[in-house]
C-alpha cells in the first residue's frame, strides 16, 4: 500500500510536468475557463494530381483558404504569432492533402535535427489534428519535422496522446530561403469517418518553432479548460467522399542466429531459426477495422529492464510489441488489460521441479538419481491475435480483441535411463476483450468492458466485467467519474484439485471535482474487495482496500516574475484494509514545478508526509489482516532540475531523501532512503546524439520480508517456525544506461542501448514477525545476502524503404546472474566484472516487412 501511495504522488508530479512541457495549450483572458470560439476552415475538392515535393506550386493550393494567425501557447500563452504560418486543406476521392508554409527570419532560425520515426528532437514541426466524427473526445494527429521525420498519434480519454499508433501516409518538406514548407498526403485508408454525404470534422494545426521554444495553435487551446480535442476548430466543405476498401497485408520473414556458451557435451552453443507470418488490416466498413497477426514474431522487441524485486507485488514491464501498442486505446479503458499477460510466462513455469521424480535411497545405502529439467520455456508462443475496433457516426466505440496460444511443455529427463517426458506448463488458451464506449456531450462518456481468459483442460477460467462513466456539466467545469468492476474465476488451481479461492470480487471508485480553471480539485472514494482479482488479463497491485483521497491543483499559465509558469499540487490519501477493516496508512503530499524564462531551466520539488503505517502485504501472508509490518512515520523530500534541450549539452538531475522516525519499540538504527539520478545528453550534430543515465539508490535499515523465503529442506530455517521471516537490511541499487543514435536519413537510423543493473541486499539482523505486528530478534545463522546483476545490449538498424515497409537488423546481448550468500558483493566493479565474465546470450536477427495495399495493387492487376 505504501508503494501505491507513493505512485499516486509520483503520477501527480508527472501529470503536472506533462502538462507543463508536452500538452499544447493557450489561455483565455484572465479568469476565463471556457473554450475559445471554434474557427472554421473550408476544404477544396480537387481533380488534378498533387505531387509531394515541398513546392506547393500546383494552382489548387492557391484556391484554398489558408488557416493563419496562430496563437502562441508556449512559453507565453496568448500572443499571436510574429512569423506567420499558412496551412491549406485540399481533398479528392482518395486522400486529404495538407500544405503548410512556415515563415521565419533566416534559414539558421529553422532547426532541423533528424530522429527516428515518432521522435520530435531539437527541430521545428507542423502538425494537423482531425476529429473525424466530431465527437470532441477522440482524434488523430499527424506531424512532420523540417527534416521530414513523420510522427502520428491517436487521442482518446483512455490513451491520452498515444504515439504508439502508426499509420501509412506520405509527406515531403523543403527549406525555401527564410521559409520551410511541408506537404502531407493522408489517405482515407489511414483514418476512419462516417458515411455522411457532408462531413463535419474537428481540425486544428500546431506549429513548433524550436529556436525560441515556441509553440502555436490555429484554434486556441486553453490550459485551464479540461480536454484537448474539444478545443479544436471545424473543417467544412468535405463532401462526397467514401471510405475506401481498407485491405492491406504486411508479410514478414525473419532469420535468427542465437549463441549461448553452454559448455555442455551434447548441447550446441549455436542455433538458428527462420520465421514467417503476416499482419492483416481489413476495413469491415467505414467505421471498423480488423487487425490480425498470424504467427507473430516479437524477437526484435526492446529488452525488458530486469530488476531485483523485493516487493510483494510483481514487476510491471513496458509493452514493446507493436501489435499490442498500436490502436489499443479502446482496450485500455479502465486499465483492465495488461497486454503482457498475452504470451506471458506459462502459469505452471515455476511448478515443474515439484513434478519431478525425486532421487531415492536404496536399502544398501546407494541412491538412484531422479529427473532433471532439460527445457522449460519462459514465454508462451502465440498462434495468432486479432482486434476489431472502430467508432460509429453516433459516437459508439466498439472493440473486440482475441488471441490464441498453444500448449507449452517443459521437457524433463530421467537421470538413470535418459528417457524424456513432457510436462504441461500452459494449456491451450483463449484471451478475449470486448469494449463498448459511448461518447456523450460535454466531453463525457460511458463504457462497458469485459475481459475473459479460457483455458483448456483441468484448470480455471477468468472473467472481469467493468462499467465506467464520466459526466461533465455543459460548461465543462465540473465532472463526476466512476467505475464498478466485477471479477469472476471458476475452476481449480493449475495442476491441483484445489478450487480457486477468489471466485467473486468487486471494485468500485467514484470521484467528483472541478476540472477547469487555474484552481482544480477532486475528491474520491473506492473499494477493492479481498477477493477482487483481474490478474489473468489485467494487473493488480494489492486488493482488499478502502481508500479516500482529495487532490488539489493551482496553476499559473502566464509568465510572471522570472518564470514562464507555475504548477502546484497537493493531495491527501487515507487507506483502510477492507476485510478485516483496519487502518493501513495516511499520506499528505505536494509539489510544484516551473520553467525559468531566459534559461528555460525547468525545476521542481515534491514532498510527502506519512504517519505510522501498517503494511499488511510485506509479510506475504494471506488472508490479510493478521500480520503486518509497522512502518515508522516518515518524510520524503525530492527535487529535479532539467536544462534546456536546445543546447548541444543538456543535463537532468533529480534526487530525494526519505527520513524515518525512530521506532520506539526497539533499539535499532533509524531507517533512511536516498536516491539520485544524473542524466547528461550530448547532441554532436543533427544526426548523432548520446545519452547517459546513472541511477543510484540506497535504503538503510529497511525492514522487509527475507527475499527467497524459507525452505523445508533447510534445517536452519526452522528457527522461524510460527513466525514470518523479516530482515533488517541495506539495499543498494545502481543502474547505468548508455544510449546512442545515428539517423542517416528521415527513414534510416541506428540506435544502440546498453544497460547494466546491479542490486545488492545485505542483512544486518533477522526478525520473526508474529500476529499484530510484534517483532522479535531471531538468531538466524543462514547467510541470505544476495546480489542480482542484469546486462543488456540492444542495437537496431532500421530502414523504412517504402511506406509501411521496413528492414530491421537487431543485435541483442543479454545476461543475468544472481549471487547468493558469500558470493554476494556490494562492490560495483566486482559485480560489473562478474557480469562481463559470465556467459552471455547473443542474438542477431534480420526481419523484412513489406506493406501491400490492395488499392495500390489493383491498377497493376488491371494493366
Amino acid at each position: 500500500m505504501r508503494l501505491r501511495v507513493l505512485l499516486l504522488c509520483w503520477f501527480g508530479l508527472v501529470a503536472t510536468l506533462a502538462r507543463a512541457q508536452d500538452v499544447p495549450a493557450a489561455p483565455a483572458p484572465t479568469g476565463a475557463a471556457t473554450a475559445a470560439p471554434k474557427r472554421q476552415l473550408p476544404a477544396v475538392r480537387i481533380t488534378e494530381v498533387i505531387k509531394l515535393d515541398g513546392q506547393l506550386d500546383e494552382a489548387a493550393w492557391q484556391q484554398a483558404t489558408p488557416a493563419t494567425d496562430f496563437i502562441q501557447n508556449r512559453p507565453n500563452p496568448g500572443p499571436h504569432e510574429k512569423h506567420p504560418t499558412e496551412v491549406r486543406i485540399l481533398y479528392d476521392d482518395a486522400a486529404i492533402y495538407v500544405g503548410a508554409v512556415m515563415h521565419d527570419v533566416s534559414p539558421d532560425s529553422i532547426l532541423r535535427e533528424l530522429t527516428p520515426r515518432d521522435g520530435f528532437g531539437n527541430t521545428d514541426f507542423i502538425g494537423v489534428f482531425f476529429d473525424t466524427y466530431h465527437d470532441q473526445i477522440n482524434g488523430y494527429g499527424f506531424f512532420v519535422t523540417t527534416g521530414g521525420v513523420q510522427m502520428d498519434c491517436r487521442y482518446s480519454p483512455a490513451g491520452g496522446e498515444d504515439f504508439n499508433w502508426n499509420a501509412v501516409w506520405d509527406s515531403r518538406t523543403a527549406v525555401r530561403g527564410t521559409d520551410w514548407v511541408a506537404e502531407m498526403r493522408i489517405p482515407y485508408s489511414a483514418i476512419r469517418f462516417s458515411s455522411a454525404e457532408a462531413q463535419l470534422w474537428g481540425i486544428n494545426f500546431m506549429r513548433q518553432r524550436k529556436r525560441d521554444n515556441q509553440a502555436f495553435f490555429w484554434n486556441e487551446v486553453k490550459p485551464q479548460v479540461d480536454g484537448f480535442v474539444n478545443q479544436w476548430g471545424e473543417l467544412r466543405g468535405v463532401t462526397g467522399i467514401k471510405s475506401p476498401l481498407r485491405l492491406s497485408l504486411t508479410p514478414y520473414v525473419s532469420a535468427y542466429v542465437n549463441h549461448y556458451p553452454f559448455k555442455q557435451q551434447g548441447i550446441r552453443n549455436t542455433s538458428t531459426s527462420f520465421n514467417g507470418g503476416a499482419d492483416i488490416k481489413y476495413g469491415i466498413n467505414e467505421s471498423f477495422t480488423l487487425d490480425a497477426t498470424l504467427v507473430p514474431d516479437f524477437g526484435q522487441t526492446l529488452s525488458d529492464n530486469q530488476v531485483l524485486n523485493l516487493s510483494p507485488f510483481e514487476v510491471q514491464y513496458n509493452e514493446n510489441r507493436a501489435f499490442f501498442t498500436e490502436g489499443t486505446e479502446l482496450f485500455n479503458k479502465g486499465n483492465l488489460f495488461y497486454s503482457r499477460r498475452v504470451g506471458a510466462t506459462p502459469i505452471g513455469f515455476g511448478d515443474v521441479k515439484g513434478q519431478l521424480r525425486k532421487s531415492r535411497r536404496l536399502d544398501d545405502g546407494g541412491r538412484v538419481p531422479g529427473e532433471v529439467v532439460v527445457t522449460n520455456p519462459g514465454v508462451t508462443r502465440l498462434l495468432n491475435a486479432t482486434k476489431v475496433s472502430g467508432r460509429t457516426s453516433k459516437g459508439l466505440g466498439v472493440g473486440v480483441f482475441n488471441a490464441l496460444s498453444n500448449d507449452v511443455y517443459a521437457t524433463v529427463r530421467d537421470s538413470v535411463d535418459g528417457s524424456e517426458r513432457q510436462v504441461l506448463t500452459q494449456p491451450f488458451s483463449n484471451y478475449n476483450i470486448v469494449v463498448l464506449d459511448q461518447s456523450l456531450k460535454n466531453n463525457s462518456y460511458v463504457s462497458l468492458i469485459n475481459t475473459n481468459v479460457t483455458r483448456w483442460g483441468s484448470t480455471y477460467d477468468a472473467n472481469v466485467t467493468g462499467g465506467l462513466f464520466r459526466f461533465a456539466n455543459k460548461k465543462n467545469s465540473y465532472a463526476v467519474d466512476g467505475r464498478l468492476i466485477y471479477s469472476r474465476r471458476r475452476g481449480t488451481v493449475f495442476n491441483s484439485a484445489d478450487a480457486i479461492d477468489d471466485q467473486n470480487g468487486y471494485k468500485y471508485q467514484v470521484s467528483v471535482g472541478k476540472i477547469s480553471g487555474n484552481f482544480t480539485w477532486n475528491v474520491g472514494q473506492g473499494i477493492e474487495s479481498d477477493t477482487y482479482n483481474p490478474n489473468d488479463l489485467g494487473i493488480l497491485f494489492g486488493n482488499n482496500n478502502i481508500s479516500q483521497y482529495a487532490n488539489f491543483n493551482y496553476n499559473k499559465y502566464k509568465p510572471f516574475w522570472k518564470v514562464n509558469n507555475l504548477y502546484t499540487w497537493w493531495s491527501i490519501n487515507h487507506s483502510l484494509l477492507y476485510r478485516p477493516t483496519r487502518y493501513q496508512n495516511m499520506n499528505f503530499a505536494g509539489g510544484a514545478n516551473t520553467t525559468f524564462t531566459k534559461s528555460f531551466l525547468t525545476t521542481g520539488f515534491n514532498f510527502d508526509v506519512n504517519p505510522v503505517n501498517h503494511d499488511f502485504y510485506e509479510p506475504r501472508t494471506y488472508p490479510l489482516g493478521e500480520y503486518y509490518v509497522r512502518v515508522p512515520a516518515n518524510v520524503n523530500v525530492g527535487g529535479f532540475v532539467s536544462s534546456d534541450y536546445r543546447k548541444k549539452f543538456a543535463l537532468d538531475l533529480n534526487g530525494g531523501v526519505r527520513a524515518y522516525a525512530q521506532d520506539d519499540r526497539f533499539d535499532r538504527p533509524r531507517r533512511l532512503g536516498i536516491g539520485a539520478t544524473i542524466s547528461p545528453r550530448y547532441r554532436v550534430n543533427n544526426k548523432l546524439n548520446f545519452r547517459y543515465s546513472l541511477d543510484w539508490s540506497r535504503s538503510r535499515n529497511q525492514i522487509g520480508f527475507v527475499n527467497g523465503g524459507l525452505s523445508n529442506d533447510e534445517p536452519l530455517d526452522k528457527v522461524f517456525e510460527g513466525q514470518r521471516p523479516l530482515g533488517r537490511r541495506r539495499v543498494t541499487t545502481i543502474t547505468n544506461t548508455v544510449s546512442a543514435a545515428y539517423t542517416f536519413t528521415n527513414r534510416m537510423s541506428l540506435t544502440v542501448r546498453t544497460r547494466h543493473y546491479t542490486s545488492t541486499v545485505q542483512y544486518n539482523e533477522f526478525i520473526g514477525l508474529a500476529p499484530g505486528g510484534k517483532e522479535t530478534t531471531v538468531a538466524y545463522q543462514r547467510n541470505r545476502d544476495n546480489t542480482f546483476n542484469a546486462f543488456n545490449v540492444d542495437a537496431a538498424f532500421s530502414w523504412w524503404f517504402a511506406p509501411g515497409s521496413q528492414v530491421s537488423i537487431v543485435w541483442k546481448n543479454a545476461n543475468a546472474t544472481s549471487l547468493d550468500a558469500n558470493a554476494a558483493t556490494p562492490l560495483y566493479f566486482d559485480n560489473l566484472s562478474n557480469t562481463i565474465n559470465t556467459p552471455h546470450n547473443n542474438s542477431v536477427s534480420v526481419k523484412v516487412l513489406y506493406y501491400l495495399d490492395y488499392l495500390a495493387l489493383r491498377p497493376r492487376r488491371a494493366s
